[in-house]
C-alpha cells in the first residue's frame, strides 16, 4: 500500500492523472502524479482485452460483451478489441466481425469481417491480415499485414510485426522491428510505439523518430505531458516531462499492480 507520503501527492490540489489497464481479473484504475505511480485498484471486475478511451467516452471488450461508458452492458457478445470512430463504438470479435454502434442506437450493426482483429483507432482496424478501415458502412482492406496496433491522431500508424508505418503515399515504413503497439495524443503531435525492447517516441508529423530502451511493454498511452506504458506482468511505468525529441528523458518510474496478463493501457479524458 502507499505510504502516508505517497498518498499526500494524491491531494486534490496537486492533480492527478488516471489511467485505466485492462487485465483478466478487471479493469484496473490507477492514479498517477508527475511520475508517480500511485493507489489503485479493480475499477470494474470482469475479463478485460481490451480498452479505448477517447475524451469521457471509453469502451471495453471483455469475454461476455463490450462495456461503454460506467461499465455498461450492450449486448455485443464477447469481443477482442474495441475502438472509438466519432460518435460511435467499433468491435471486433473472436471470430473475426467487425461492429458498430452508433449513439443512442440499441443495436450493434455487423459492418463485415477480418483475420483475428487485435487494436481499433478511430475508423482503423489492426487484424491479422492487415489493416482495415471502416468507411461507408464497411469495412474495406487498406494494406499491410500482421498489423498489431493502429493509432489515428494526426497521420494515422500502423504496428506490423515487420515495422511501423506512417500513412502517405500509401504505407512508408518508418522503422523495422516487430512492434507491438503505437499511441499518439489526438493532436498528433506526439506518437510512440513499443517493441518488446524498447520504446520510440517523436514530437511533430514527419519528425525524426528516436529510440530508448524500455523492456517487455505492451501497450501505451500518451497525451502531451505524460506517457505511460504497461508490461504484460502487469507493471504500470510512467514519464512525465521530455520526449525523447526533445532530449530531456527522464526516467520510467514503475510499479506492479498485482494483475496477470496485462493487454491494454489508456488515459480517459484525454481530448
Amino acid at each position: 500500500m502507499p505510504t502516508i507520503d505517497e498518498k499526500r501527492v494524491y491531494d486534490a490540489k496537486t492533480g492527478t492523472t488516471r489511467a485505466l489497464v485492462a487485465s483478466p481479473i478487471g479493469v484496473v484504475g490507477v492514479a498517477v502524479s508527475d511520475d508517480i505511480v500511485g493507489e489503485f485498484g479493480i475499477d470494474h471486475r470482469c475479463a478485460a482485452r481490451d480498452l479505448a478511451a477517447a475524451g469521457d467516452a471509453l469502451a471495453v471488450a471483455t469475454d461476455e460483451d463490450v462495456l461503454v461508458g460506467e461499465y455498461e452492458p450492450t449486448d455485443h457478445g464477447p469481443a477482442a478489441a474495441v475502438g472509438i470512430d466519432g460518435d460511435a463504438m467499433l468491435a471486433g470479435a473472436p471470430d473475426g466481425t467487425v461492429s458498430r454502434l452508433a449513439r443512442d442506437a440499441d443495436e450493434w450493426v455487423e459492418l463485415g469481417t477480418v483475420a483475428e482483429p487485435r487494436r481499433m483507432a478511430g475508423p482503423l482496424v489492426a487484424a491479422a491480415d492487415g489493416v482495415h478501415r471502416v468507411a461507408g458502412g464497411v469495412v474495406e482492406y487498406v494494406g499491410l499485414e500482421d498489423a498489431r496496433d493502429v493509432a489515428t491522431g494526426g497521420t494515422p500508424l500502423a504496428a506490423t510485426g515487420e515495422g511501423l508505418y506512417t500513412l502517405g503515399n500509401g504505407w512508408m515504413r518508418d522503422f523495422d522491428g516487430a512492434f507491438r503497439s503505437v499511441s499518439t495524443d489526438p493532436a498528433g503531435e506526439r506518437a510512440v510505439a513499443a517493441t518488446g525492447a524498447s520504446v520510440v517516441e517523436r514530437v511533430g508529423d514527419g519528425a525524426e523518430w528516436r529510440s530508448h530502451e524500455e523492456a517487455d511493454v505492451v501497450d501505451l498511452a500518451v497525451d502531451s505531458d505524460l506517457l505511460v506504458g504497461v508490461t504484460g506482468d502487469g507493471e504500470l511505468r510512467v514519464r512525465s516531462g521530455g520526449s525523447a525529441d526533445d532530449g530531456a528523458v527522464g526516467d520510467w518510474r514503475g510499479r506492479h499492480l498485482g494483475v496477470p496478463d496485462a493487454s491494454a493501457v489508456v488515459l480517459p479524458g484525454t481530448e
